[in-house]
């Protein structure tokens, strides 16, 4: 199993990103997806995780309304949508793979990217 993000960067408060995984080595939707961030010195926090059968999503209170997950299950691709970018929003982003859907439970996600930087100044 891999994961690879990307689409992280820098950007000025209130702008936007896209973050993308892309999952190989398995079949895309024998798991379901999450992203997760870590600000330096801050525990490894959920910000969006999908249900990659039904496409059902769940959001931690911090980005809702703001970030949106997203998948393409003929590219085996997840997605993050990220608007209204704020300071605080400011991590490194991985994407997880796991057994047990819509959980930000880390611990429960068996496989990890590598992360993409987002900084938001």
């Amino acid at each position: 199993v891999q994961l690879v993000e990307s689409g992280g960067g820098s950007v000025q408060a209130g702008g936007s990103l896209r973050l993308s995984c892309a999952a190989s080595g398995y079949h895309y939707n024998n798991y379901c997806m999450a992203w997760f961030r870590q600000a330096p010195g801050k525990e490894r926090e959920g910000v969006a995780t999908i249900f990659t059968r039904t496409s059902t999503t769940l959001y931690a209170d911090s980005v809702k309304g703001r970030f949106t997950v997203s998948q393409d299950n003929a590219k085996n691709t997840l997605y993050l949508q990220m608007n209204s970018l704020k300071p605080e929003d400011t991590a490194m982003y991985y994407c997880a793979a796991g057994s047990v859907c819509l959980t930000f439970a880390a611990e429960l996600y068996n496989f990890w990217g590598q992360g993409t930087q987002v900084t938001v100044s």
